[in-house]
């Protein structure tokens, strides 16, 4: 029996239960909702909106970045039968305002850092859902009574005019996406239970249909797990899907073109460039097996249950599919739009077209106009287009949608996309160009990062244009579109082009380039109009003003990050975080560090990422049987020698009685022994499973000593290395760059229960009084959402120095309470906690102790 909507589908969660439905990032820490858990807090939700008064039919503003609670306000919404209105997380302000007053919304669900858009516009911050569907536990509440062609969500999409067009999605569209998928997957059940469960790292946004329908509908069908990331950073994507066991990427085509780049310069940094492009070479026409075999360190390096490559949002260029078909990975492409409630089209896992985008769906009729253009009928096409509070049609003559969408269809009826037809330039000579085929002949150039071709007006005729991102000392632009013109037709040819001043191209949610700014641009630098004077930069206004919370949308290049935009040293973290998310590059921080003006970050953004020192972060040392080495060692050996030689006084384990963990520690640094002292100090459930931070330098020197040192002494260093990384549990944390590597391997730390150790002044005392701490312990501490437990060691620098000057034997005991160990009251913070506050609210609780 058919679905008769969502809500039946919504079954799905409970059947499933105890099994994780969605892993997502949240600071340094990785929460996971079981499927019973989302749909607990849904039901609570629709409660709260029930309890608030928002009919079935009303509108909920829906404003945040993917998580959990994302996905459990939007099946709450659908149990209550109010209508869900997404919005990008980068969407501005005032296009969430236009859009709000169109929808009529009732109800603004925003994430904490999202700003309310009207004082009378109610709001619930999406971070307290669980908090608040716990309250609605016990309420009596009744799902709404609903039907296929009810509405179920607005999904607007344009911004451009003053009256904004969404697209209304009723729960018989999306069933009409799901219902055909089920019946393709269901024979392939029996054999998922080997892999189960499937895991699907999805980097694209939930206000974004397609996003949609691989994070909460298509996962439920097989108890599989979606996986949210709060970075589009190439190499914490790669690190993710190893970390995570990831079986399939879901992500946009630009975002796969950057993990294709980040795999060459890893390829390059290890000095098998040669190897790799004979390989690559053999690879071509070899049997699926052959290809995984030869290519088996890259699939080693994502993990060997990663297989997969689901692209959306625009069109795959051919070569991006032919580079990870040839290592071996399967790349599944679809085709739909949000009129269609995403997939009209779809490759088979197992049978794939190359190059193509796949057939038709089950149930959906498509077919070519007499100009190529796709026309699509069927039970996914959108009810209507919402604007102005109006419902305008969407379907046309007979039923059919125009895609605006040029494309191709084989004898086997595989579908093949051509370019957006409105987007088709009409030359002089009645010829039609097609930008795409530009395009992929720019890309396949040496030095083009990126590019997009435009039709410019000259002397009443339409004109093709190059508009190139260039990587540094890329050389001409000239000599890079004349090789790509030796591919084209004559007609084809371009004989204009434009060379991109900003590090990247204005872009929508989905990472497709914005054209009519781009447009607009190019027209402007081809026409009488002068560029901006003085170097204006608008390419970090936005990101700025995220990051600082001040206004700069208009940026000199000469603008200084310190005098002129007053950045500390955590807003540079912060925006160097953003800009690897905004343009999927991995920055060296030390040069980051060393940039000075907005026009240095610029050309940062465009120099080809370094390779920076790689960190060691040794897992094995939590597992068994170094675990039970440690504790071995440490009761036979470090606990004797610590109560013989310090024989510290312990003070306020009381402030632990019933904390349970983990914890983050923070401690004065005082000598080597440190560690010794803290280990003594705490209760065994803390001292069995402590990890501490120690200086990456100092570690990368016993594990790298110098090639020109005595062989034997190079032994030792790296045994060394060894004996401390295992018997102390330790981990690098640099003083200089790679630290937020050393971060979010201690957010996974945290997530597996271990305890964390900083000594946050970065260095021993030279005096035996208390330094300044770093200012980046407030930032791990606001990121691991941890209780912080503040520890202070007094008279071991007294005692230290003491044996130094002779007045001491090193091996007569301490007196009792010459050396004391305070521990203080664990300190929790509120997740929107300013970290330099954070830092001197933790130094000052120490020095206190």
């Amino acid at each position: 029996m058919a679905r008769q909507s969502l809500i039946d589908f919504f079954e799905e969660y409970a059947r499933h239960g105890e099994e994780v439905a969605i892993a997502h990032r949240r600071g340094y820490r990785m929460e996971r909702w079981t499927y019973g858990r989302v749909a607990e807090a849904a039901r609570g939700f629709a409660a709260e909106l029930d309890a608030r008064g928002i009919a079935a039919g009303e509108r909920v503003l829906l404003w945040s970045d993917n998580s959990a609670e994302w996905v459990a306000a939007f099946f709450g919404c659908v149990l209550r039968g109010a209508v869900v209105v997404p919005m990008d997380k980068i969407a501005t302000v005032d296009f969430a305002r236009r859009v709000a007053q169109s929808a009529g919304a009732k109800l603004l669900v925003r994430s904490r850092d999202v700003p309310e858009l009207d004082a009378e516009l109610p709001a619930i911050v999406l971070e307290e859902l669980p908090q608040i569907a716990a309250q609605r536990k016990d309420a009596e509440f009744v799902p709404a009574a609903l039907r296929r062609d009810d509405p179920v969500e607005i999904v607007f999409t344009s911004g451009t005019t003053a009256e904004p067009r969404g697209v209304v999605l009723t729960h018989g569209n999306i069933l009409a996406n799901i219902e055909p998928l089920e019946a393709l997957i269901q024979p392939y059940l029996r054999y998922e239970r080997i892999f189960h469960p499937l895991r699907f790292l999805n980097l694209l946004p939930l206000s974004h249909v397609f996003g949609q329908l691989m994070a909460m509908f298509i996962p439920p069908l097989l108890g599989g797990t979606v996986i949210f990331l709060d970075t589009l950073a190439p190499v914490e994507i790669a690190r993710a899907i190893r970390r995570e066991r990831v079986t399939a990427l879901i992500s946009v085509p630009r975002l796969i073109e950057s993990l294709e780049g980040q795999l060459e310069r890893e390829v390059e940094a290890a000095g098998r460039t040669e190897r790799f492009r004979r390989d690559f070479a053999a690879a071509e026409g070899r049997h699926f097996v052959k290809r995984l075999w030869r290519f088996r360190k890259i699939h080693r390096r994502f993990g060997w249950k990663f297989w997969a490559f689901i692209s959306g949002g625009a069109a795959l260029p051919a070569s991006v599919e032919a580079f990870w078909s040839r290592l071996g990975f399967a790349v599944i492409q679809g085709y739909g739009l949000t009129e269609t409630t995403s997939l009209v089209s779809v490759n088979h896992p197992f049978k794939l077209g190359k190059g193509s985008i796949g057939k038709a769906m089950p149930g959906m009729e498509v077919r070519l106009s007499n100009e190529g253009e796709i026309l699509v009928r069927g039970e996914n096409v959108a009810k209507g287009y919402w604007q102005g509070r109006e419902l305008q049609q969407v379907s046309g003559e007979g039923g059919w949608f125009n895609t605006g969408d040029l494309g191709e269809m084989d004898s086997q009826g595989n579908l093949y996309f051509k370019g957006r037809r409105k987007n088709v330039i009409v030359m002089p000579a009645g010829m039609n160009v097609y930008p795409e085929d530009l395009e992929a002949a720019l890309r396949r150039q040496q030095g083009v990062r990126d590019c997009v071709v435009v039709g410019v007006e000259r002397d009443g005729n339409a004109e093709a244009c190059a508009v190139l991102l260039l990587e540094k000392d890329a050389g001409s632009a000239a000599e890079i579109v004349e090789r790509a013109n030796q591919s084209l037709a004559e007609y084809q040819k371009m004989r204009r082009w434009v060379v991109w001043d900003e590090p990247d191209f204005p872009r929508t949610p989905t990472q497709k380039p914005l054209l009519p700014r781009i447009r607009e641009t190019v027209a402007a630098k081809l026409g009488t109009q002068a560029a901006p004077a003085g170097g204006e930069s608008t390419a970090f206004g936005e990101l700025l003003a995220r990051v600082t919370g001040r206004a700069a949308l208009h940026l000199s290049a000469n603008a200084d990050l310190e005098r002129d935009l007053q950045l500390s040293s955590l807003d540079r973290v912060e925006l160097m975080s953003a800009l690897e998310e905004r343009y999927q590059v991995d920055l060296s921080e030390a040069k980051f560090a060393e940039a000075r003006t907005v026009g240095e970050l610029e050309n940062l953004l465009r120099e080809p990422p370094s390779r920076p020192r790689a960190h060691e972060f040794r897992r094995w040392a939590q597992r068994w049987p170094f675990t039970w080495i440690r504790l071995a060692v440490y009761y036979a050996l470090t606990w004797p020698f610590t109560k013989m030689m310090a024989r510290p006084q312990i003070r306020g384990r009381e402030n632990l009685r019933g904390v349970s963990g983990p914890v983050l520690v923070v401690a004065n640094h005082v000598t080597y022994v440190d560690i010794g002292c803290v280990l003594a100090a705490l209760p065994p459930r803390f001292r069995h499973r402590l990890a501490t931070a120690m200086e990456a330098e100092r570690l990368y020197g016993m594990l790298h000593p110098p090639k020109e040192m005595n062989w034997f002494l190079r032994l030792v260093d790296k045994m060394d290395y060894f004996l401390v990384t295992a018997l102390f549990n330790v981990f690098p944390l640099p003083k200089q760059s790679g630290f937020r590597e050393s971060f979010s391997f201690a957010g996974e730390l945290a997530d597996r229960e271990w305890n964390v150790l900083v000594f946050p002044e970065g260095e021993r005392t030279k005096d035996g009084k208390l330094g300044r701490f770093r200012g980046g312990i407030g930032l791990l501490a606001s990121r691991l959402r941890l209780p912080v437990v503040p520890m202070r060691i007094d008279g071991l620098w007294e005692l230290a120095q003491a044996r130094l000057a002779g007045k001491s034997s090193r091996w007569m005991p301490v007196p009792r309470g010459a050396v004391k160990v305070t521990i203080g009251a664990p300190i929790s913070f509120a997740a929107d906690a300013d970290p330099a506050e954070i830092t001197q609210r933790l130094e000052r609780s120490v020095a206190e102790l």
